[in-house]
């Protein structure tokens, strides 16, 4: 976690009793909100919960008419709406600005807050929003969120309700406040990269299978709770030591990297893929029977057979897969089941013809029938 809190604290403090125009009432009332969003930003773990604290301390603090929070995009240079609280709110949703355009542009690109008492009077400030939207902007406060010299984007404030215009105090309260959404950000965004090393598998960006045995769980009792199907999928691809033994263990690992990326390309934004130990994968498809499993998984073994698979000397290999397939809960009437009747099927193709599929329906009675 990045220990920045209270210094950005100290900052606040000391700029905030240099402001010898608040009454006293005011000044302990600013002291209290930015410790309350100092406290609120160092502990939380999301960047949804981060937004949420931002949006709350900004709008009581500084009573803007109209504010945004506008995320950097890295790839692009682009910054998007992520929080609008606005009369326009909805118009501004998904809106995208390009590379250094208005205030907020020049901000990203300066890495400084910039105080504009008269929009009228800047030379960086663009009209195109307030054209599309109808809003009528008279002042704006706009600072960098910025960590370690990087900007992750910036928070805007239009037109006071207090004042009529910003102030000097408003600039560095809130950019107090950016500080704070900025270490909070960064930390969000760590703790959402370890997760995600935990769950994945190194090598091809898939599920690892410790954490498939919870999205099973998962898939099975949510199934269960709403009467639906879900299909399993055991994959394992075929003469893949020989792979190995004529082409070495990193013609092998890049091999097992490029059909997990070619997997996880072609299943469903909610299915759930998983390399489940060396050359087996399993993937979970909530809410399909045995039908649609049955169509994804020819999709998938017909894309292998056609897509140019080579080794480190350029020699082709050609991808063919065993498949099995069971359903809960038409076949299996528990997680248990369930894994057990896939990765029968799967061996029942393993052990005859390979390059095949089997579903649980095709199973011997007495390999299909529960165990007890």
């Amino acid at each position: 976690m990045l220990d920045s809190g209270a210094a950005a604290a100290c900052r606040a403090f000391m700029d905030i009793s240099q402001i010898d125009k608040l009454t006293p009432q005011r000044l302990e009332q600013e002291l209290e909100t930015l410790v309350e969003v100092g406290k609120a930003l160092t502990t939380q773990l999301t960047l949804k919960e981060v937004y949420q604290v931002v949006m709350s301390k900004v709008s009581s603090l500084l009573n803007p008419s109209a504010w945004s929070l506008l995320i950097l995009d890295d790839a692009t240079g682009e910054l998007c709406f992520e929080i609008a609280v606005s009369p326009v709110a909805q118009q501004l949703k998904g809106v995208r600005l390009p590379a250094g355009e208005g205030i907020a542009g020049y901000v990203v690109e300066q890495g400084e807050p910039l105080l504009v008492p008269d929009v009228s009077k800047n030379e960086h400030y663009s009209e195109k929003i307030g054209e599309q939207t109808g809003f009528v902007t008279q002042s704006i406060v706009c600072v960098p969120l910025k960590i370690h010299d990087k900007v992750l984007g910036v928070i805007q404030l239009l037109n006071s309700m207090e004042q009529g215009e910003f102030k000097g105090s408003d600039l560095r309260i809130l950019s107090t406040i950016a500080d704070f959404a900025a270490i909070a950000m960064e930390n969000a965004r760590l703790v959402d990269k370890v997760r995600e090393l935990t769950i994945t598998d190194d090598l091809t960006g898939l599920y690892n299978s410790r954490h498939f045995q919870k999205l099973i769980d998962y898939e099975v009792e949510r199934a269960r709770r709403q009467g639906t199907e879900v299909s399993l999928v055991f994959l394992d691809l075929d003469h893949f030591k020989q792979v190995n033994d004529t082409y070495g263990h990193l013609t092998g690992s890049r091999l097992l990297s490029e059909v997990g990326r070619t997997i996880a390309a072609n299943t469903r934004k909610v299915d759930h893929a998983a390399r489940y130990g060396g050359d087996e994968f399993v993937i979970l498809l909530p809410g399909a029977g045995n039908d649609n499993a049955l169509g994804m998984v020819n999709s998938l073994r017909k894309l292998f057979r056609e897509t140019d698979f080579r080794s480190d000397c350029g020699q082709p290999i050609n991808v063919t897969s065993s498949v099995g397939i069971a359903t809960y809960p038409t076949n299996a009437k528990n997680r248990r089941e369930l894994i057990r009747l896939a990765d029968e099927a799967m061996y029942a193709v393993k052990k005859s013809t390979r390059d095949g599929v089997l579903t649980a329906y095709d199973l011997p009675p007495d390999i299909a029938a529960p165990k007890s």
